[in-house]
């Protein structure tokens, strides 16, 4: 069984909507003072006030834009923005105008409806939008600006591409994310927040068909089955859980679920997620399923001491039994998913095995 991860015990870090508010507010306080403070504290969310050392600063020689840079200090999470270097360029603008955003390098643009922020916006989202906003009125004492936010990200463009983004329809580089401006490690609040915009990007483009998968083998010979245009496909990794309560709330005709056994069965025992660290597979709930198939009493202690639902699974077939193991199996994961989506929602499951073999499915 693999060990839970103690999130107690490992580090938080900063989102890059935090570090793009600190990058301005330095570069605001330079353009106000010619000073660049370093570090620079913000305010953040639930009482928050963390300082942020400078990566590098500049002012430009008429004193009307200032850009500094912070480095992203995700924690202990595995964040895929660990380390990058997130700037912010701020230019004075004429009175009345307030503060408009602009994408830097690195930084999305957006480009389909469905998400919180208006086609052609930058893809920093509502909530780094009022943190930088807030500290910049802070730094001027507590009124008006009228500024223009540039927010940039090194090679931002080139990360994206291991994201969901483009799919999304950001194109260009990375989204500016973060509510409270804290990582939390291996709350996985990226990929979920991605599972989410997903959806409603599919809903906006008029798709009653999406099909969740686990990864690429099974969003692969999903594709096979069902040749939907890329807005309908949500790679929902490991938290079925984010899918089924979104759509629970926004729903959508049909649904399918796919991915491989494991994970299946996973599901099948209620859980939502199905990472290998925070769910485990009841090879004792398989083997009570072999008894009600009619297997015999030494291929049910088989499989009860088998380590993986491949093993189980070998068991089965040995009897002829595989794919009504498999079929019973994904029957109970529809229902789980059903539970949770609490009607509304057609919803199918079919398990594929490693080169992308149906070997169970169920639906209505």
């Amino acid at each position: 069984m693999a060990a839970m991860t103690d999130t107690r015990t490992l580090r938080k870090g900063w989102t890059t909507g935090a570090c793009a508010t600190a990058a301005a507010r330095a570069a605001f306080a330079a353009l106000r003072t010619g000073v660049f403070p370093d570090p620079v504290t913000i305010r953040l969310p639930k009482n928050l006030a963390p300082a942020f050392a400078l990566t590098r600063w500049s002012l430009s020689d008429d004193g009307e834009a200032a850009t500094a840079a912070i480095t992203k200090d995700a924690g202990d999470d595995p964040d895929v923005t660990h380390g990058a270097v997130v700037s912010a360029t701020v230019r004075r603008l004429t009175a009345g105008a307030g503060i408009v955003f602009r994408a830097g390098e690195g930084v999305g643009t957006v480009t389909k409806p469905g998400l919180p922020l208006a086609v052609g916006e930058p893809a920093i989202n509502p909530g780094p939008r009022g943190m930088i906003a807030d500290n910049l009125s802070d730094e001027a004492g507590g009124g008006a600006v009228d500024l223009e936010v540039t927010v940039g990200i090194e090679h931002g463009a080139e990360l994206a591409l291991r994201t969901m983004n483009p799919r999304l329809g950001i194109l260009g580089g990375l989204s500016v994310l973060g509510t409270t401006g804290v990582v939390v490690p291996y709350s996985c609040s990226a990929w979920i927040h991605s599972i989410h915009r997903g959806i409603d990007v599919a809903r906006a483009a008029g798709q009653d068909h999406l099909i969740a998968t686990t990864g690429n083998t099974s969003e692969k010979a999903a594709r096979r089955l069902y040749p939907v245009p890329d807005e309908a496909l949500i790679d929902m990794g490991d938290f079925v859980g984010a899918v089924l309560k979104y759509l629970r709330r926004h729903p959508v005709p049909r649904l399918t679920i796919a991915g491989g056994l494991a994970k299946i069965s996973k599901l099948a025992g209620g859980h939502m997620d199905l990472h290998s660290g925070r769910s485990t597979v009841d090879t004792g709930a398989l083997a009570v399923l072999l008894h009600d198939l009619g297997a015999p009493a030494d291929a049910v202690r088989g499989a009860r001491d088998a380590a993986t639902v491949g093993a189980v699974l070998e068991i089965a077939r040995g009897l002829g039994l595989d794919r009504r193991l498999s079929d019973t199996l994904c029957r109970q994961a529809r229902e789980a998913a059903l539970a949770v989506l609490s009607g509304g929602v057609d919803v199918e499951i079919i398990a594929f095995d490693r080169q992308g073999q149906e070997v169970g499915r169920a639906d209505a």
